[in-house]
């Protein structure tokens, strides 16, 4: 009985430092998981800066009637730009078809490239993208000084750029919605502020 009973105290002096070890586990992942911000797109200065207005442009679509991009409109406007040669681009039109069943009329997604039309029309039927909007223009990407693919740009109902950047990932994608729902430039202007009122109210 002694054997059995040292045996039961054992195994409860086990089980609790096990949980504390579990405990201070989740207290330095807590601690790892704020150190480690959330990557936002990479927000560049050249283009229309956030907050103002688009430029305004109507478009021929290769798969669509004309669009308007600019101006008021029924719903924010997506415009992301990609290339039938850009690797990141691809990688990320399964986000792109899985965020527009998702968000339905509360967002319209616009794709937007140039070249020739039939080596997009090419690339629009193999990566089966008949369901967005397509435009192809030249003049859209220098009217928002597009330098580098995959790139994105939120307007919202009044046709002012609210959000915009370098997308490489469904995270920096995202980061583009969480912006325009926090009503801030860019995650990381609102982790910026976060940060210099942190360090104001431990002053």
């Amino acid at each position: 009985m002694n054997a059995l009973s040292i045996s039961v105290v054992l195994l409860w002096v086990a089980v609790i430092v096990l949980a504390l070890l579990v405990w201070a586990l989740s207290r330095q992942v807590g601690v790892l998981f704020e150190r480690v911000a959330p990557m936002g797109a990479l927000v560049t200065d050249a283009g229309p800066a956030v907050g103002s207005p688009s430029p305004t442009f109507k478009l021929p679509s290769l798969t669509s009637a004309p669009v308007a991009i600019g101006g008021a409109s029924a719903a924010p406007t997506l415009l992301f730009f990609l290339s039938p040669t850009c690797p990141v681009c691809k990688k990320l039109l399964p986000v792109l078809k899985s965020l527009r069943v998702d968000e339905g009329r509360r967002l319209e997604v616009v794709l937007a490239s140039d070249g020739e039309p039939d080596a997009q029309r090419h690339f629009i039927q193999a990566q089966r993208l008949e369901d967005f909007p397509y435009v192809l223009s030249t003049e859209l990407g220098m009217g928002y000084r597009v330098s580098k693919l995959p790139y994105a740009v939120l307007l919202d109902v009044r046709g002012s750029v609210v959000a915009k950047g370098l997308i490489n990932s469904r995270e920096q994608l995202d980061s583009l919605l969480n912006a325009h729902d926090m009503q801030v430039s860019s995650i990381q202007s609102y982790l910026g502020q976060a940060a210099v009122d942190a360090t104001a109210k431990a002053a």
